[in-house]
């Protein structure tokens, strides 16, 4: 069931879909919204290491920006999980980060990860009662577009670098 609880959203005046969701579906969105927050001290330090590694000023800066975005979007997460819950998500899962054979391999995963990304917020949009939060998650989905986006630019140039 939906948890109406006082956690306080000045946007949340906004009208809702209505009931165009299943509680299937919104029991299935939280659970990915908890997965999709799992492995983020992992990702971190997945960044740290791609930006140490990235060959231009221009790759670190994307990398960074990315980085940035994946913040914001997990915090987007953490609030969107508190407000139908009134729980907070403990994201660290224990695992350890493990550095990837080489700096590309490490974009092409990340990138990897992206389009899976876009796939669970996808399914997480459809589960969600709020359109306020479903405008959420768009963004965020849009926002792993756009990165996969990148990680392909940063794949092609350096294939163009090393011919």
């Amino acid at each position: 069931m939906i948890n109406n609880n006082n956690y306080s959203n000045q946007f949340m005046q906004c009208s809702s879909y209505g009931m165009d969701f299943s509680m299937w579906a919104y029991n299935t969105a939280l659970s990915l919204i908890r997965e999709a927050l799992q492995g983020e001290r992992e990702d971190e330090l997945k960044y740290n290491y791609l930006i140490e590694n990235a060959p231009t000023q221009e790759e670190r800066d994307i990398i960074t920006s990315i980085r940035d975005d994946e913040r914001l979007n997990r915090q987007w997460y953490r609030d969107i999980y508190k407000y139908y819950t009134n729980e907070e998500i403990n994201s660290y899962n224990g695992e350890e980060f493990t550095e990837p054979n080489s700096y590309l391999d490490g974009i092409k995963s990340s990138m990897l990860g992206a389009l899976s990304a876009m796939a669970r917020s996808r399914i997480i949009r459809e589960g969600l009662p709020s359109r306020f939060f479903r405008d959420i998650v768009l963004r965020i989905l849009t926002d792993e577009m756009k990165h996969a986006t990148l990680y392909n630019y940063i794949l092609s140039i350096n294939n163009l670098n090393s011919n």
